[in-house]
């Protein structure tokens, strides 16, 4: 496999490794936001809209390995550069990834417990904000190891 070819799946591997993360975070955080919802209908109570922040937090980790994604992308033509931004691709990737599946899955939590009790928003919040902060670091110090390459 050819230096570029390393590079482009590196850079394939980031962005669809933190999209999979984002797709069960969000999926986990969406199911547990419409039981709620459900819940509070079926005690005629209103259902919070506040709800869908807690579901789209996982988003944003999608948006840190496409930046990571354009960051190797532009390694291509830096010789002997395959191994490492594949290797970093991959790791980076898996980290912020998996930083939004559990991100989803607080969310999930903060859904039913804002539902329930309609408070604590402020909290739960940062309880997401704090599993975010995983993504963040991992696509900071993978930018960072990536600047050495070439």
């Amino acid at each position: 496999m050819s230096d570029a070819a390393m590079i482009v799946a590196g850079a394939i591997a980031c962005l669809g490794l933190a999209g999979a993360g984002s797709a069960f975070g969000t999926g986990f955080a969406a199911a547990a936001a419409v039981g709620a919802w459900k819940k509070c209908y079926a005690a005629n109570k209103p259902a919070p809209f506040l709800l869908l922040s807690f579901v789209g937090a996982p988003i944003t980790q999608t948006l840190y390995g496409m930046i990571l994604m354009f960051i190797m992308l532009g390694k291509v033509d830096v010789p002997n550069a395959g191994v490492p931004v594949l290797v970093s691709g991959i790791f980076a990737g898996l980290a912020i990834g998996l930083s939004a599946l559990f991100q989803g899955r607080a969310g999930a939590a903060a859904c039913d417990a804002q539902a329930e009790t309609n408070q604590g928003f402020t909290n739960y919040l940062a309880a997401l904000g704090i599993v975010e902060t995983v993504a963040i670091f991992a696509m900071v110090f993978a930018l960072i190891a990536l600047g050495k390459i070439g």
